[in-house]
């Protein structure tokens, strides 16, 4: 193949391509794989042993061929074969490439360490024809490819997914002794179809012989795929706030005039059943959004320390009506399975959403199963699962044994709007619903499922150490007085809200100070308007000078005055810009005439 050695030049000169090439390639197969620092130095520190061994044996190889090209051949058909299997004309005397983990026997009866490497080492390789068949190969790239079948032959590119054959054909034709090829990323066919990198680089043009080096890049893939599907559920997920934040205003000017109007009629009259309507569908609208502030975490929580196992006996009831008499459900708990901190009511959420799609996908029969146990995460790199914490965590698994979920939908259930539902059958917010309340509550959640087998969602939820609070705290209060007295400056920026705040607490007795944006509010305070205010009552996000701001400067005139801030985002979202500061409390948007008099009730002095 390479044709008859005739001196030493020739020989130094044939090993010298070799190692090059396979320098060469390695080396930017390396520079390609930048994903992570310490990938890139295994893959290059690799790389360099390969290529030295290979120099090595080619070099003893190459004196094997020049030794013996002066004595006749001791098989010649052999020599033939190996050469026309290589490309070379039938009766060409040229010799073949050395194979890699056969070369020239440095003694007879010695293992020499250079083909131990190359037989054992981590670095995948291969030498290809030039029609991209296989004449040698390492040891790893055997293992990486775990076929059954012999390599020594084999097209290279049929043992990649059909997908990426034209590819690689492509690329083994272009390739040359150059170091600019970029890499072919495709995916084997057997074993555990591992997704790999490619570089091919020419080591001899006449006949031609490629080298291949391979990287098994599966992981780094799917970290790629991780990470670009979080920044889309980021980014989706910002929206959803921005837009959820804008509607909150807009319901509770909406269901705040309902209220109003409400008291002016009695039950028995027409109107008030008109008006009563419009607040239930506002209630409905308001519902969606906060599904949608759930998704992008940014709904407000009240969690509390509570026993997984009681709150969902507590559900089982209700699960099992909204189920159907066709589903049987079968609540399992598991032992000394640990308290959790959550929000009581967004937690049943998730349940509920989770047991309401399991009862579809069995078409409202069948059997489901909700298990609590205890459970030790260790390490999650090169599993299914994405990357967690170490540790225990209360684990909490819904499954069914329906439909099944198709592998082409898994990667996109928890996204908003994604439903494969038929049209007016499913929002889409359901699973992105439950996504956002575990990931809010700091907890995970997975999914594995089979066609035609079942579904299994699993949270995972870190334990709390806590005593158990009243687990009944979030039933509503009775209905009380909600009259008062008292002054009180109400600052919004948005009129409908800021007029409806100011009739609903006027009504119950309160004088009220309106302001439309924060630098009236504090003028007020600074020309000493405001001295006789009790309560504080401001929106957080407002042009200019938003709420926290507001509260920084108006406590230098009143140090010690309460304030309840509005607002259509989550608590956390401004709790960092008011460390240190007491007597602050929260009214999340949309509220009611009731909700709103009920909480300045409380913080009034």
């Amino acid at each position: 193949m390479f044709g008859k050695p005739k001196a030493s030049g020739q020989r130094a000169d044939l090993t010298s391509r070799v190692g090059a090439g396979v320098v060469a390639g390695a080396c930017m197969l390396g520079s390609a794989l930048v994903l992570e620092p310490a990938g890139l130095r295994y893959a290059l520190a690799a790389a360099g042993l390969a290529a030295i061994a290979w120099l090595a044996l080619k070099q003893r190889g190459a004196s094997a061929m020049v030794d013996s090209a002066a004595a006749p051949a001791s098989s010649p058909e052999t020599a033939a074969q190996l050469g026309e299997r290589a490309g070379a004309p039938p009766g060409d005397p040229a010799v073949p490439i050395m194979a890699l983990g056969a070369a020239a026997e440095p003694q007879a009866g010695v293992d020499h360490p250079f083909r131990r490497l190359l037989e054992t080492g981590p670095v995948s390789l291969a030498l290809l024809d030039h029609s991209g068949a296989v004449i040698e190969h390492s040891g790893a790239f055997s293992r990486l490819a775990q076929t059954s079948r012999p390599l020594i032959g084999v097209s290279f590119a049929s043992l990649f997914d059909a997908k990426d054959r034209a590819d690689l054909l492509s690329a083994i034709a272009a390739a040359d002794s150059e170091s600019g090829q970029e890499p072919v990323v495709a995916r084997l066919t057997e074993g555990r179809k591992e997704t790999c990198a490619i570089i091919f680089t020419a080591i001899q043009d006449d006949p031609k012989v490629i080298a291949a080096s391979i990287q098994d890049v599966t992981q780094e893939k799917k970290l790629e795929a991780q990470f670009a599907q979080s920044q889309k559920m980021l980014a989706v997920g910002q929206l959803a706030g921005g837009v959820a934040h804008d509607f909150n205003n807009l319901l509770t000017a909406i269901i705040g005039h309902a209220d109003l109007l409400m008291l002016k009629y009695s039950p028995s009259d027409d109107s008030f059943a008109d008006i009563n309507q419009i607040k239930q569908n506002a209630n409905r609208a308001a519902n969606l959004v906060r599904q949608l502030l759930a998704f992008s975490r940014q709904q407000t929580l009240q969690p509390r320390v509570l026993d997984v196992g009681e709150a969902l006996a507590d559900l089982g009831n209700l699960l099992r009506r909204l189920l159907g008499a066709g589903v049987v459900l079968h609540i399992r708990h598991g032992r000394d399975v640990a308290l959790v901190k959550v929000d009581r009511v967004q937690l049943e959420q998730v349940v509920i959403n989770l047991a309401v799609n399991a009862r579809d996908a069995m078409g409202g029969k069948g059997e489901m199963e909700i298990v609590t146990r205890m459970t030790q995460v260790g390490d999650t790199a090169g599993t299914r699962l994405e990357p967690m914490p170490a540790g225990v965590y209360v684990q909490i698994d819904v499954v069914d044994r329906g439909s099944g979920i198709d592998p082409d939908h898994l990667g996109r259930i928890f996204e908003p709007f994604f439903t494969t539902k038929p049209l007016g059958e499913g929002t889409g917010l359901g699973l992105s619903t439950v996504y956002g309340i575990v990931k809010q509550t700091g907890g995970f959640i997975f999914v594995d499922s089979t066609v035609g087998v079942g579904t299994t969602f699993s949270l995972y939820l870190p334990p709390h150490a806590e005593a158990a609070q009243d687990r009944k705290s979030h039933i509503e209060e009775r209905a009380r007085d909600l009259t008062g007295v008292g002054t009180i400056m109400l600052v919004e920026d948005e009129d409908p809200v800021r007029l409806f705040g100011a009739r609903a607490l006027r009504g119950k007795g309160y004088r009220v100070i309106e302001a439309s944006t924060g630098e009236a509010a504090l003028k007020l305070f600074q020309q000493g308007e405001a001295d006789d205010v009790d309560l504080l009552v401001t929106d957080i996000v407002m042009p200019e000078l938003d709420g926290p701001s507001l509260i920084t400067a108006a406590r230098k005139f009143r140090p010690s005055l309460p304030v309840v801030c509005v607002s259509g985002y989550a608590e956390s979202a401004f709790r960092d810009k008011l460390l240190g500061i007491e007597n602050v409390h929260f009214l999340p948007k949309p509220f009611t005439l009731n909700q709103l008099a009920g909480k300045v009730k409380d913080v009034m002095p």
